[in-house]
């Protein structure tokens, strides 16, 4: 399919849906088993659902909430919202109450759909505060205690879709050749790094024109198997794994979760599979301490023996990870976008790759480096705005169309794109030298030793950094230097440590100018986390929480020079 024969996202899928009839679409776990699910019942679904909601009152236009961690459900719920003519508003899973209340209040949703007791408890204590909350509908089996709204179990909804059907579905045919390119799809809360979370509008044109580029850039085919894990609330996810799928018409079969990918990956054996740097950093750690002649097999017997290719998104992928994998025969492949650009803005591929690099723009999207060295975007692919933010909006977009990325970075002579920090990132030393700490972060984290990292020194005369080490590899030499600990915290300040540590940070950095060599450091007992709110719920640092988290032991690493404070 070419973008320009496609309207919209509903149509894309109905399209798919009766042609490809009684293939599978998608896989799934139910009672210990992988269950199969036809692109005809995926529709039959979809419609029933769509049906429900315009016999509620939905119309095109209206917002409606999706809180679930992933299931088939969610899937068919997404795009029976956009059947029916609304946006979807999908909320990630982990947040908590206080934050989803302020999506639901922002964006106005008219219903939420919901998983378990869990996300229905938190919907309850924020209810009272949701005036245009009209009600919820849950996938799970569920009391609606303490509820005020109106409330409908998954099953009751398809159930009223049916009875409806007659009514609605001629008006349902109607909305499917009605919606257009510039109708909204979806509103998508970005957590960001600072400030509250803004929601970017993407419509049916964004999100059709960036999976048709994708698709251009690197197809899946109708003979491959997708093992999809990452959350759907997230764009990466959203487009890669649910859109560019439908286009493509391969299978995407359903993980149960991080922790049973490795079993997955051996009952599914997919063709490919998309990650973010951490999950293919954490495989790596495991197959690197074999021998080098076994890292092949050691990758394949996790993979499994269909695999063509993995791609990396949503963070920097480090170099040694990357020609691990390729070394080892492993096509891992890093791509570029962000929630505002539907989100992928270039992508290596199989036949063009360049390790440490962004890869290049996927068909007609342009990019190019400002004066200043931030990269910007423009194309199809450009969300319409934040929702209720013009301010907000003229300052991420300018007059002619390009999406200012907040990201520096440079374009080679074969049009490879590289990152070399973030924008408001960047630290600016008492001397006047500025330092992009994410390329010193990335040089630490790629060590062994080293888990997490996170840079500071804003007008300092040196920088340091707070370093979390990988504490299995932290035990392991501890032994190895006969050391006694009781536990994490009490290695972390033993001296030996820390010279051990210190020789590997300053190897990591020598590469670097001596500004940007970190001269003193603390190791941390623990991990920075998302329950903390130090990351993103796409796992980028939340620097400035991070450091108000460990002020103290910033300001220890400065005492000695009278920097403190």
């Amino acid at each position: 399919m070419s973008a320009t024969s496609i309207k919209n996202l509903v149509q894309m899928f109905c399209r798919q849906a009766e042609r490809l009839g009684q293939r599978t679409a998608l896989r799934y776990k139910r009672h210990g088993l992988y269950c199969d699910l036809s692109w005809e019942r995926y529709r039959r679904m979809v419609d029933r659902a769509a049906w429900a909601w315009m016999s509620l009152g939905i119309r095109r236009g209206d917002r409606l909430a999706l809180l679930s961690e992933n299931r088939y459900e969610w899937l068919v719920a997404d795009l029976s919202f956009l059947a029916a003519g609304a946006a979807d508003v999908s909320i990630h899973a982990p947040l908590t109450a206080a934050q989803i209340e302020y999506q639901l209040a922002d964006s106005g949703a008219r219903w939420i759909v919901i998983s378990t007791a869990e996300q229905l408890a938190k919907v309850v204590e924020v209810q009272a505060r949701l005036p245009a909350l009209e009600g919820v509908v849950a996938f799970d089996s569920l009391e609606p205690v303490g509820l005020a709204k109106k409330f409908l179990t998954w099953h009751g909804l398809l159930a009223r879709g049916r009875t409806a059907a007659d009514e609605f579905a001629t008006k349902l045919g109607e909305l499917e050749r009605q919606i257009g390119p510039d109708d909204l799809a979806a509103l998508m809360y970005t957590s960001g790094t600072t400030g509250e979370p803004k929601g970017v509008m993407l419509t049916h044109g964004n999100l059709v024109s960036n999976a048709v580029a994708t698709y251009g850039a690197l197809p899946p085919g109708e003979s491959d198997t997708l093992l999809s894990w990452l959350p759907y609330s997230h764009i990466y996810a959203r487009l890669c794994d649910h859109y560019l799928s439908i286009l493509s018409g391969c299978v995407v079969a359903l993980a149960e979760g991080f922790d049973f990918l490795a079993t997955n990956m051996k009952e599914i054996q997919p063709t490919h599979m998309t990650g973010v740097p951490r999950f293919y950093e954490k495989v790596w750690e495991s197959v690197e301490k074999h021998p080098e002649e076994e890292r092949p097999k050691r990758l394949k017997d996790i993979y499994g023996p269909r695999v063509n290719w993995l791609s990396a998104g949503g963070a920097p992928l480090p170099g040694h990870v990357a020609e691990g994998f390729w070394k080892c025969g492993l096509k891992l492949l890093q791509g570029y976008g962000l929630t505002e650009s539907s989100p992928v803005i270039t992508f290596n591929t199989t036949e063009h790759n360049k390790i440490g690099t962004i890869g290049r723009p996927i068909p007609g999207v342009e990019v190019k480096i400002a004066d200043d060295g931030e990269i910007l975007s423009r194309g199809p692919h450009i969300m319409k705005g934040y929702w209720n933010k013009p301010e907000a909006t003229a300052e991420t977009i300018d007059r002619d169309g390009w999406l200012h990325t907040g990201d520096l970075g440079s374009i080679d002579s074969d049009g490879f794109v590289t990152i070399t920090g973030r924008k408001k990132e960047l630290l600016v030393m008492s001397s006047g030298k500025k330092v992009a700490p994410v390329l010193i972060e990335s040089l630490l984290v790629a060590d062994e030793f080293i888990d997490q990292a996170v840079v500071f020194g804003d007008r300092k005369s040196y920088l340091t950094a707070l370093i979390v080490p990988n504490f299995a590899r932290l035990t392991e030499q501890a032994c190895r230097l006969g050391i006694n600990a009781g536990n994490i915290g009490e290695l972390v300040r033993h001296p030996d440590i820390h010279q051990f540590f210190a020789a590997r940070v300053h190897d990591r950095l020598a590469c670097v100018s001596s500004q940007e060599r970190v001269k003193r450091f603390a190791l941390i007992p623990r991990q920075f986390t998302f329950a903390n709110d130090e990351l993103t719920t796409t796992l980028k640092l939340r620097r400035q929480v991070i450091f108000s988290h460990f002020q103290r032991d910033l300001e220890s690493l400065y005492e000695a020079s009278g920097q403190a404070g």
